[in-house]
């Protein structure tokens, strides 16, 4: 094991000469400096797992470097003083300091909050190069791209999770990358050399849906079975049929499989995810989807940022999109110019990443022929490519544009708007919630 490294700053020089013996002696390697001010430069060529400083020095003191260091970055601060201070510890204490130790110290009580402080350092450390590891090997930076918090968050919850077997269910509007996470998990998970099966639960008629989910005897295999050291994905998972959710609960409660026909069950082992984009607590309302399915389905919940929410992502997702196509087209990618920019960032962005991405391809066509701008391609954006999959994904995509409209319209009322539509206030509310309308953006 690499020796502990330690950066004492004290402005006594015999204090300082004291601890770099005991601390020598212990196995540390150590650096020190006689003023606080000069940490900053330090840490520049030397990252040591801990710092121990006096609290009263001349110039900035230990409680000054305390708020200087980075707490995101910078290793744990251990503060000692001969000033016996109760106050003065529990204010650094609460400020982020790891510990707060008396002259005249017990050498060996010293070196046991050093060293605690190191490990625990080393860990976090070792944790996060690891993460950063899995992201670069997973690719899952490139899959979900951006520098916002929500998305930086929103790796990070992958990556701890995903070697669990916990169930998990992903929301979000349409468009976001539910299914790019699902894959996510299933990559970074115990079993990637498994299958992965994804089933969209509203593109399936309900008459076969049985029949697709758990197989037939002597027939087709079903998604289940074809899952089976895998992960099986269910995709709009509220529009699965109220008779199939039970069936699905029993498989998920036994592990087992049961063909219809079949005259037993076989054993099945999968990691289930599933998606929706819509409010699961008004589905229950409703009677589409079992509260107890729920139960077992959400034991971990991602929540997909929609792309207004992160609009400091867009100029970097646009240009990552414009490389990639320009690249399939053979054509060079334009520039973002201010206009471009000021179009992007006025959108709504309705149909999020899946959208996003559809306008940078229009972009680059319209580049072959040394024409169009960006807020040209957004304008295009009803053309035939930028309609929903699925018949509930064009009903809630009106649904949204006609809302938003009234909205707008009525300048915020919302008994005029729901009297304009034609619906009650309360179904206004609750179509608002489950399409994810942000009120006062559209004001």
């Amino acid at each position: 094991m690499t020796p502990f490294s330690i950066l004492v700053v004290d402005d006594d020089k015999a204090l300082r000469m004291s601890l770099i013996e005991l601390l020598e002696a212990a196995g540390w390697t150590v650096r020190a400096l006689p003023r606080a001010h000069l940490v900053a430069d330090t840490l520049l060529d030397f990252l040591p797992d801990v710092i121990l400083s006096d609290v009263r020095m001349p110039g900035m003191s230990g409680l000054e470097l305390l708020d200087q260091l980075d707490p995101q970055f910078a290793p744990p601060l251990v503060l000692i003083s001969a000033h016996g201070d109760i106050a003065m510890a529990v204010e650094a204490l609460h400020n982020g300091a790891y510990s707060f130790v008396e002259k005249p110290y017990d050498p060996r009580r010293l070196l046991t909050i050093l060293r605690n402080a190191a490990e625990r350092h080393r860990i976090t450390r070792n944790n996060q190069r690891l993460k950063d590891r899995l992201l670069q090997l997973s690719g899952l930076d490139r899959v979900l791209l951006g520098k916002t918090p929500q998305i930086a968050n929103l790796r990070e919850e992958i990556l701890d999770v995903a070697e669990a077997d916990a169930a998990v269910i992903i929301k979000g509007e349409t468009g976001t990358g539910k299914e790019l996470v699902a894959r996510a998990l299933h990559d970074l998970g115990r079993t990637p050399d498994g299958p992965f099966i994804a089933l969209n639960c509203a593109a399936l008629s309900p008459d076969s849906f049985e029949a697709d989910m758990f197989g037939v005897h002597d027939g087709s295999q079903g998604r289940l079975l074809a899952a089976d050291g895998g992960t099986l994905f269910l995709d709009e998972i509220c529009s699965c049929p109220r008779a199939v959710q039970a069936k699905l609960l029993r498989v998920i409660e036994e592990k087992t499989v049961l063909p219809i026909g079949a005259t037993g069950p076989i054993p099945v082992s999968l990691r289930i995810v599933s998606a929706t984009n819509e409010d699961v607590d008004l589905a229950i309302a409703d009677h589409r989807l079992r509260a107890d399915l729920l139960f077992r389905l959400n034991t971990v919940e991602l929540l997909m940022p929609p792309l207004r929410a992160r609009r400091d992502d867009l100029t970097l997702l646009m240009t990552h999109f414009l490389t990639e196509y320009a690249t399939v087209y053979d054509v060079t990618a334009p520039t973002i110019s201010q206009d471009d920019l000021a179009a992007l960032l006025a959108h709504n962005w309705p149909g999020n990443v899946r959208e996003l991405r559809h306008v940078a391809e229009r972009r680059i066509l319209a580049a072959r022929r040394s024409a169009g701008s960006m807020a040209d391609a957004i304008r295009q954006r009803q053309q035939l490519d930028d309609i929903p999959d699925t018949l509930r994904e064009a009903v809630a995509a009106f649904e949204r544009e006609l809302i938003a409209k009234a909205i707008k319209t009525h300048a915020g009322r919302m008994d005029a708007t729901a009297n304009a539509l034609g619906i009650g206030r309360r179904t206004l509310n609750e179509k608002i919630v489950k399409l994810g309308l942000d009120k006062d953006a559209l004001l």
